[in-house]
């Protein structure tokens, strides 16, 4: 094979598609390429002899050169974004790459480099891939660190400061579940564009993962960020068009400020993502600003949160049920119990439901946490006979979320003909606000159960709005009156009238009702005096496991 010329070797380092500078020992530029014009605006004549300096943009401290110049010694190499200037005064990012070289017994420096802010172009394609995300066209997790970085370490004046936005879309993935992954790219490409018409020109936005994007927004002055933040949250709550169909999102937008959280590019990312998590823990589809309090807490829930997957998935002993006994009101005979889910971790101990129920169903969990409620109740009746119950209810809740998850009906089917079989009634227990806005579909889904012998109960009725009308329309049969309205009954409390108006509001639609919470004697007397059906709470039993309930009916 013919070796390259000299000649020949120039003509491909002309040609080829970075720009490429190369420096004498003492500082100088010996030589520059073709590309290297197209990018910087200097032609060979202009440049060469040049210290690299001129074409600093004057953005980065001295400690980051000398960060560079370490690592040049060190690693014989160098590669990171840097901001430059061309000759026209333009700032640019730029990627680049410096190693040494030696050629004819001289020591150089090569840099070779490109503009990552005109990456996406097709001529360079195949290098944006490195650098972009290619649905997007967005920069990508990379990138945006090195950005940041870059940004991180430029000298302002005293009074500019710039806030990193970590930005997730709530409850994505149930667009890749209901229409596909294909549909779901462009509802991603969409967000995109919704993200960056929030954002000004000299603001940058990358797309970190998935359904994660991360800005760079410069601020005036640090009160501007709320304004941004809540511009942001609000570009979600238009509906996305794709292809002639409307998707509503939303958006958890968490920010960080610097300098004020963090001076370092990896901190200020953490902490913009900390406040994420904050507004994702205070309900979605808002923003919060980080603060260390807010932090901690949402530490705690992501804690909690990995512990909960890693449970479900491969520590099922974990979990167990108890069984909280419900009572004839008249009689004082028992008649049914609810079960309620406990979940005990070998570090975090005993948790309670109230944390990680809503937990599991923000993270997507919430059937695999009915799957192990099932599994529990299914034990237990298995383990423990209960003697001759007859009819007695049991009654487990359900999320309103699973209602539409074809999965629930799979799992309970087989789980409520076993209960009927030995003489259980199954009792499926929805919140009153959630029940309100089931759609037309998930309510024939409970009706069906109705047909098949399951009774539904609105539990914490009292709290949500429902109308005679819509509530007359419901497949229930049950409502269970919710604790804050007994624990305040007396007398002549208006908490009376309101019970007494739930019993001739279930009278009339011929359902039964059920009072939670009863605590004490004057409580259970006035629930009585009101002719209400069933009544639970600490006063006759707390939660208990079956194999005690077992022991009592025994003794009894």
């Amino acid at each position: 094979m013919q070796s390259l010329n000299e000649p020949d070797f120039k003509a491909l380092v002309d040609s080829h598609p970075k720009a490429i500078m190369l420096t004498a020992q003492d500082g100088s530029i010996a030589y520059v390429n073709d590309q290297f014009e197209r990018v910087t605006g200097y032609r060979q004549e202009e440049i060469v002899g040049h210290n690299p300096s001129i074409l600093s943009s004057g953005m980065h401290s001295r400690e980051f050169y000398i960060d560079m110049w370490q690592s040049l010694e060190r690693d014989k190499r160098w590669e990171g974004l840097i901001w430059n200037r061309r000759k026209n005064g333009e700032t640019y990012p730029q990627w680049l790459n410096i190693y040494p070289v030696e050629h004819e017994g001289g020591a150089f420096y090569t840099g070779v480099f490109m503009d990552v802010g005109e990456l996406t172009a097709n001529d360079e394609r195949l290098a944006a891939l490195a650098y972009y995300d290619p649905l997007t066209e967005l920069p990508n997790r990379t990138l945006f660190q090195e950005f940041l970085k870059a940004r991180a370490c430029q000298r302002e004046p005293a009074d500019r400061c710039f806030a990193v936005l970590f930005i997730d879309l709530d409850f994505f993935k149930s667009v890749n579940d209901l229409h596909g992954h294909d549909y779901g790219d462009r509802v991603l490409k969409q967000a995109a564009v919704c993200i960056q018409g929030v954002l000004r020109k000299g603001d940058l936005v990358a797309r970190l993962s998935g359904d994660e994007f991360a800005a760079i927004v410069e601020l005036q002055e640090p009160s501007e960020i709320n304004a941004v933040c809540e511009r942001m949250a609000s570009a979600f709550r238009k509906p996305v068009s794709v292809d002639f169909r409307e998707y509503f999102l939303s958006a958890s937008v968490g920010a960080a400020l610097y300098p004020r959280h963090a001076e370092s590019a990896s901190d200020l990312l953490l902490k913009a993502d900390r406040a994420m998590y904050a507004a994702k823990t205070a309900g979605r589809a808002c923003y919060r600003v980080y603060s260390a309090e807010e932090s901690e807490q949402g530490q705690h829930q992501q804690m909690l949160s990995e512990a909960l997957v890693a449970s479900l998935k491969v520590a099922p002993e974990e979990f167990s049920v108890m069984y909280q006994p419900q009572y004839d009101l008249r009689s004082g005979a028992m008649v049914g119990m609810e079960a309620l889910m406990r979940w005990r971790h070998p570090e975090l101990g005993a948790v309670s439901p109230g944390e990680f129920v809503p937990l599991a169903e923000q993270r997507g969990l919430i059937h695999e946490l009915t799957e192990q409620l099932v599994r529990c109740i299914t034990r237990d009746l298995t383990r423990h006979d209960f003697g001759t119950h007859g009819n007695m209810r049991l009654a487990i809740n359900i999320s309103a979320r699973q209602i539409a998850d074809d999965r629930l009906e799979v799992l309970l089917e087989p789980f409520f003909t076993r209960l009927q079989l030995a003489g259980w009634c199954p009792e499926l227990e929805i919140t009153e606000t959630h029940l309100m806005n089931l759609s037309p579909r998930c309510l024939d889904k409970l009706r069906d159960f109705g047909k098949r012998g399951v009774m539904v109960a609105i539990d914490d009725f009292g709290t949500g709005y429902s109308s005679l009308a819509y509530l007359h329309a419901l497949p229930v049969h049950v409502l269970k009156i919710d604790r804050q309205f007994v624990q305040r009954l007396g007398p002549d409390s208006r908490d009376s009238r309101i019970v007494s108006a739930i019993l001739g509001i279930a009278d009339a639609l011929e359902l039964e009702v059920v009072a939670e919470g009863i605590e004490t004697e004057a409580q259970k007397a006035k629930l009585q005096e009101l002719n209400c059906h069933r009544g639970q709470g600490f006063l006759m039993a707390r939660p208990t496991p079956l194999e005690s309930l077992v022991r009592q009916a025994t003794s009894g």
